[in-house]
C-alpha cells in the first residue's frame, strides 16, 4: 500500500561552496529541505528497526547521570522492581526513538515537545521503531511558519511504548505570502 506524498528525504540538497561542485550536486543523505509551503499534513513517515543494546542504554544512563535502580541496579531489578528487570531509560527510548525518524533540514528548527507520555517500559534488548505524522501547520512568525507532527515509538510487533508532538518552526519559500496571517508582535505570548 503506498503513501499519496511524494518523498521528501534526500530528495533536494544543500550546495556548498567549500567542496568539489561535482560533490555539492550530490543529494545529502537523510536530508529533507523543504520549505513550510512544502508540509504536507497528514504524510507519515516510519523508520527502521533498532535493537537497544544494554552498552548504549549504560552509556546513554553515565551520560545522562541516571543511575535510578530500575536502569541500572539488576538486583534490584530483577528482586525487588515490579517489571522484574531493568528498564532502559524514558529519556533514552525518546531520544532513540525520535533520532530514528529525525532528517537534517536546514529550514526547521525545534520549538517544543508537547503531551510527551511513556505509555509502556521497554527493556534492554527490545527493538523500536518509530512512526512520524505531520498533524497541522499555521503561520506564525513573519520568516517562519510553526508544524506540529506526532512521533509513535512501537516496540516489538507494534506495542505503543512512547507518544509526543514536536513542535518546529521552519522558514517560509515566500514570507510574503504569509503576511497577513503572522502573529503580530503584541501578539506573542512568551512560553
Amino acid at each position: 500500500m503506498g503513501t499519496p506524498f511524494a518523498p521528501t528525504v534526500g530528495v533536494s540538497s544543500t550546495h556548498p561552496s567549500d567542496m568539489p561542485g561535482d560533490h555539492a550536486d550530490i543529494p545529502v543523505w537523510n536530508s529533507e529541505n523543504w520549505f513550510y509551503e512544502d508540509w504536507q499534513p497528514g504524510h507519515r513517515i516510519r523508520s527502521l528497526r533498532r535493537t537497544i543494546a544494554e552498552g548504549e542504554s549504560h552509556l546513554f544512563n553515565t551520560l545522562v547521570v541516571d543511575i535510578h535502580p530500575y536502569v541500572q541496579d539488576q538486583n534490584f531489578a530483577e528482586s525487588d522492581g515490579i517489571f522484574g528487570r531493568r528498564l532502559v531509560a524514558g529519556a533514552f527510548v525518546f531520544s532513540a526513538g525520535l533520532g530514528l525518524v529525525a532528517t537534517n533540514c536546514i529550514n526547521a528548527f525545534s520549538y517544543g515537545y508537547d503531551k510527551l507520555r511513556f505509555i509502556k517500559p521497554v527493556f534492554i534488548g527490545d527493538t523500536i521503531y518509530t512512526i512520524r505524522t505531520n498533524l497541522d501547520k499555521k503561520p506564525k512568525y513573519e520568516e517562519m511558519g510553526l508544524i506540529r507532527a506526532s512521533y509513535e515509538v512501537f516496540k516489538g510487533e507494534g506495542e505503543l511504548v512512547l507518544y509526543c508532538e514536536h513542535l518546529q518552526t521552519v522558514k517560509y519559500r515566500s514570507p510574503a505570502d504569509f503576511a497577513e496571517q503572522v502573529e503580530r508582535k503584541s501578539e506573542q505570548k512568551a512560553p
